[in-house]
């Protein structure tokens, strides 16, 4: 007979269990990582005015995107070791409040040179988001929950960026670009507190019951071991599978690099939409985000109950999904309706969002909890090393070429991505009844 894993046991009278606390402390990590994005696409709202007021090239502008891709690509691994090794709750509370003073910091600068230096730094802290992502899930949920608690994980990643244009929107209009970066660092700062008075890990919680406890545990898995940071390395790039998520990583940032920071000023170029247009529709893509993220850990369900496919097998499958509506992308170098361009990338980003809440998946899913952030910081420097080559490619030829070529390459990269998952991931068996 199952017992509830909600019933309070032996629990002093001092002591209030929470029910289900696994989610709250899910959420808390969500709102951390929305705040995440707010700050780091600040700057892509805010593009087409910074050009104007500091004088900026394209060119320069694709250094700035690429001076915070560039921190973000080499520091994951070594924020990922650094949260394996001091803890998920400190180490994400020092970045986190390394990137809010960063934004903050954003209202000082005087030229692109300035910008670039202070995303370097915003991008070198932020690079904590995604290995804390992996760390948050593999702590605090059994392997059969954390397909969808990915997937509800990864809307952080999204709903940020959606959030992002009406309240940069705002913020702007009533205090100016300056007072925009101020406004989304102090929102930062508000959250770290959160953090720090909230978040404790599962063994250390004071509102978790012992059964719940006992629940989040029950996979048996054994405790993790703390390795020093380039022995830790070795042992992920030994391990084929590694592989098999790095890829498909690799192919699928070009495309969140567009939505995140080229799609405003597409949309201004391609269609002279100003900010106030640009505030209107570009959250639409990260509302779509929202969706696949939320729809991804689901979709495994579904391929599990009727198509008999193993837990790993669904989890792939469902990125292949993903990666045949990435598709949409290539035809929006088709349209000139901006409105079915919208759409067409909103598509794109509900299809990215589920590949990449699906790797996060795979990466708890193939690794012990003493490599997990370490491997998904990892992936994300993998990932993040396409991200920051697209937009210095983007910078280069988007005013000779425009950005159609590059929407039609993103169409089809994550199929690429998609064959080398299939290979080094799928498992070969037919699932157990």
């Amino acid at each position: 007979m199952s017992q509830d894993i909600n019933t309070p046991v032996a629990v002093s009278k001092t002591r209030r269990v929470i029910k289900n606390l696994r989610w709250y402390m899910l959420v808390l990590f969500l709102l951390g990582v929305t705040v995440n994005y707010i700050t780091r696409n600040s700057l892509g709202i805010l593009a087409p005015e910074l050009k104007t007021s500091l004088g900026i090239t394209t060119e320069q502008y694709s250094w700035i995107v690429g001076a915070f891709q560039l921190a973000y690509t080499l520091f994951q691994p070594l924020c990922g070791w650094l949260i394996d090794v001091i803890g998920l709750k400190i180490g994400f509370m020092i970045c986190a409040g390394v990137w809010a003073l960063m934004c903050i910091l954003h209202a000082g600068a005087g030229s692109w040179i300035h910008l670039a230096i202070l995303r370097f730094m915003m991008g070198a802290s932020e690079a904590a988001a995604t290995p804390a992502n992996a760390k948050t899930i593999g702590e605090w949920f059994p392997k059969s929950e954390r397909p969808v608690a990915a997937g509800w994980a990864g809307v952080g990643f999204s709903i940020g960026a959606m959030l992002a244009p009406p309240i940069i929107y705002f913020a702007h209009a009533s205090f100016g670009w300056q007072g925009a970066f101020m406004f989304t660092g102090v929102l930062a700062f508000l959250w770290v507190i959160l953090w720090w008075v909230f978040y404790h890990n599962p063994d250390k919680h004071p509102n978790l019951s012992k059964n719940e406890l006992d629940y989040i545990r029950q996979d048996n898995e054994p405790p993790a071991v703390k390795l020093p940071f380039f022995t830790a390395l070795k042992t992920v790039s030994k391990n084929k599978r590694f592989y098999g998520i790095a890829i498909p990583a690799f192919m699928a940032e070009p495309a969140w690099a567009v939505l995140s920071f080229w799609v405003p000023l597409y949309l201004a170029k391609e269609y002279g939409m100003d900010l106030k247009q640009i505030a209107m529709f570009a959250w639409l893509p990260f509302l779509a985000a929202d969706l696949g993220s939320v729809a991804s850990g689901y979709l495994t369900r579904v391929y599990t109950r009727f198509f008999g496919c193993t837990r790993i097998n669904s989890v792939v499958a469902s990125s292949v999904t993903g990666a045949f509506l990435m598709i949409s992308l290539a035809i929006v170098a088709f349209i000139r309706d901006p409105y079915i361009t919208i759409v067409l990338i909103s598509i794109g980003g509900f299809g990215h969002q589920i590949i990449s809440c699906m790797l996060s998946a795979l990466v708890v899913e193939s690794f012990d909890k003493g490599q997990m952030a370490t491997v998904n910081g990892m992936r994300g420097s993998a990932a993040w090393i396409a991200s920051f080559l697209f937009s210095l490619l983007i910078g280069v030829t988007a005013d000779k070429i425009g950005f159609n070529p590059l929407f039609i390459a993103m169409g089809f990269f994550d199929l690429i991505g998609a064959v080398f998952l299939v290979m080094f991931i799928a498992e070969r068996r037919a699932a157990r009844n």
